[in-house]
């Protein structure tokens, strides 16, 4: 399954992202996307391997969380 994280600060490494949903449960990250952008809000397509009822609860907990100074806005991706 992929996650859409939004507005991540710019310069955040894959490695920083790993670290940051595996604090938060995500036990395996298959690979990280960055979004291209021209603007000031950096976006990732995170793919994870989790049971889609555990990704609804990690959505809710870090849609909106602060990390590095913004509020991120998390998505589950269904397709």
């Amino acid at each position: 399954m992929k996650l859409w994280l939004g507005n991540i600060a710019p310069g955040t490494t894959d490695e920083e992202l790993r670290a940051f949903l595996e604090k938060y449960g995500v036990a395996s990250v298959i690979s990280v996307e960055h979004v291209a952008s021209e603007g000031s809000r950096p976006a990732a397509m995170v793919e994870i391997s989790a049971a889609p009822e555990a990704v609804n609860r990690l959505t809710q907990r870090l849609n909106g969380m602060y990390w590095k100074g913004r509020s991120l806005t998390v998505q589950a991706m269904t397709r």
